[in-house]
């Protein structure tokens, strides 16, 4: 039965048109920020092939839940993985809206944000999120205080659009906003990069064309 097993994955891997379904599980905020250049891209060329993405804010072991591929940070990739680095530039961003800064001034410090409006954030395992920053070696982390608490990263940049408070969410998320002038950063010097996005799955033998296929896209992604 394993011959046999083996021999159907070594013809499936062999297919000139991958098909069958791929699952993914990642961050919310990952998954985001390859959706449109890697994830959709691949499906355009690929139509044969069913993408299940999954989003949630834990580490799961995508082995034993049944995913072919993880996205996360890389280095929060498990050390028995093998990862496939995107090279994606990431990191956090304070943001609001320019009116709420003319009106209360900005931060120079993570301290001063003591004194502000802040949207607060609350982690998949219900603890309030705590404001990291770093500048030249010296970590800060900051329990803001404000109006709204909430737990998904596109409700806090409407909060902070709407001139609610500072937010604080993955630059990616905000940068489109930040160039039509909707949102404004501030303490940029104390939000440096972020570990880059990375694939990861387990060693597989005779994979699906579909995996072969997106693994190949994925690393000319990276590449170009």
């Amino acid at each position: 039965m394993t011959d046999i097993h083996d021999a159907m994955l070594a013809a499936q891997s062999l297919q000139e048109v991958p098909t069958g379904t791929l699952r993914i599980n990642a961050f919310a905020t990952a998954a985001r920020e390859v959706m449109e250049p890697l994830i959709l891209s691949f499906l355009r060329r690929y139509p044969q092939v069913h993408v299940d993405l999954v989003t949630e804010g834990r580490i799961v072991d995508i082995v034993a839940a049944g995913f072919d591929l993880g996205l996360r940070p890389a280095d929060l990739v498990p050390a028995d993985m093998i990862a496939v680095p995107l090279g994606l530039k990431r990191s956090n961003a304070v943001v609001a809206s320019p009116e709420f800064l003319r009106t209360h001034g900005r931060p120079t410090v993570p301290t001063d944000l003591y004194r502000f409006r802040c949207i607060r954030a609350r982690l998949p395992n219900n603890a309030l999120f705590r404001w990291k920053f770093e500048k030249e070696g010296n970590a800060v982390q900051i329990d803001v205080q404000g109006p709204i608490t909430l737990d998904e990263s596109s409700l806090v940049r409407i909060a902070a659009q709407n001139g609610i408070g500072l937010g604080y969410v993955m630059e990616a998320d905000v940068r489109e906003d930040i160039a039509a002038g909707r949102l404004v950063r501030v303490l940029e010097d104390w939000t440096p990069s972020l570990a880059p996005l990375a694939l990861y799955y387990p060693g597989r033998k005779n994979p699906p064309a579909a995996f072969t296929a997106f693994i190949k896209t994925a690393r000319d992604f990276a590449s170009s």
